[in-house]
């Protein structure tokens, strides 16, 4: 039998699709999406039908979301971490003990709000490939709601409704005590850094017959919800003059006490100059005492002495005047004060130039 070049080629040409034959397989997974728990782990499953070996290939998981949104790959039987998405550094890996019967699963710790979204399997031989897209779900109950009271408004009393970590981002509503709606301010929405979402709502209610009334966050997605009632007492709602009246008065109360305090501080602050005034105005006194009392005492020395000489001399004045004699004065050797009579004796009378002596 002669084999012709045309059978060669016909053999080489069943040999090769023999061989890709052989190579080709499915890439498969849930149909499902898969919901997490924020903060858990997860699995995102996928494996080749049939069950060959994925410990050649090249395995990669991308996140559909992102442009070059790469966040594993496995290749050339090791681990490739190069243009990995940042924050899914860490928290990936595969059951590479299970690649020898196709198990390509990937492995996904701490899941966070962003994780949210769709991922895509990409198993790669040298003749063949397929994918698969897997849907990821992230669910996150957040806290209980915080109401606070913020005080009279336009004619009503004003509270503030805060929750925090809830994913998807959830609805805020205000209900009267009858389940009723209430007209309320634009809700306010933020994200953190893990896509977690916090949620806070303003509103004025009015006095009702019960004074009731609640905050609800709701996501209608997870069917989730959590709320919070506050009662309110009447007399919160109260803004009659007498009320009114008693705040001022007791602003200026607080004014006065203030102002008191502030006064007799300051007069603290005086009395203690003027205790040490005073302290110098008794020393000064206390020597003005010291000193009246030596002219008193010098006042009755000389007082005594005084009386000393009119009683003891006396009666001896007589005798002073019989021995009288007449004195003649010189005019040239007189004191020039004295005016001398005309016969150069003195006379009764003394007189000085000035005046009257």
């Amino acid at each position: 039998m002669k084999v012709t070049q045309l059978d060669c080629l016909c053999l080489i040409l069943l040999h090769l699709l023999h061989t890709a034959d052989s190579e080709r397989f499915e890439v498969l997974g849930p149909t499902d999406p898969i919901v997490a728990v924020a903060g858990d782990d997860i699995i995102l499953p996928c494996y080749l039908k049939p069950n060959i070996s994925a410990e050649d290939m090249t395995v990669d998981w991308l996140n559909l979301d992102f442009l070059d949104g790469r966040l594993f790959r496995y290749q050339n039987s090791k681990i490739i971490r190069e243009d990995q998405i940042l924050f899914y550094s860490g928290r990936t890996s595969l059951f590479e003990e299970e690649l020898w019967r196709g198990n390509t699963s990937l492995k996904l710790t701490r899941v966070q709000g962003t994780d949210e979204g769709r991922y895509k399997c990409l198993i790669q031989s040298k003749s063949w490939y397929d994918d698969f897209t897997v849907q990821v779900l992230v669910k996150a109950v957040g806290s209980k709601p915080l109401v606070s009271i913020e005080g009279h408004r336009e004619g009503g009393m004003g509270l503030l409704c805060e929750s925090e970590g809830w994913h998807p981002e959830p609805q805020l509503v205000w209900l009267n005590s009858n389940g009723v709606h209430l007209s309320a301010g634009p809700p306010e929405t933020h994200r953190d850094f893990e896509g977690l979402y916090r949620v806070k709502q303003y509103v004025i209610v009015q006095e009702t017959d019960t004074n009731r009334f609640t905050c609800r966050v709701q996501q209608s997605r997870n069917n989730e919800k959590m709320e919070t009632e506050i009662h309110l007492p009447s007399e919160l709602f109260y803004t009659t003059p007498w009320r009114m009246t008693f705040i001022v008065l007791c602003c200026l109360g607080a004014i006065a006490v203030i102002g008191l305090s502030l006064t007799i501080y300051c007069m603290c602050n005086k009395k203690d100059d003027l205790k040490k005034e005073s302290e110098d105005l008794w020393e000064q006194n206390h020597d003005l005492w010291e000193q009246k009392y030596d002219l008193t005492v010098k006042h009755e020395i000389l007082t005594s002495q005084l009386d000393f000489v009119n009683t003891n001399w006396s009666p001896d004045f007589e005798t002073i005047r019989r021995h009288a004699v007449d004195v003649t004065l010189d005019p040239e050797s007189a004191h020039r004060n004295l005016i001398l009579s005309d016969d150069g004796e003195t006379s009764e009378t003394w007189r000085t130039r000035s005046g009257s002596l």
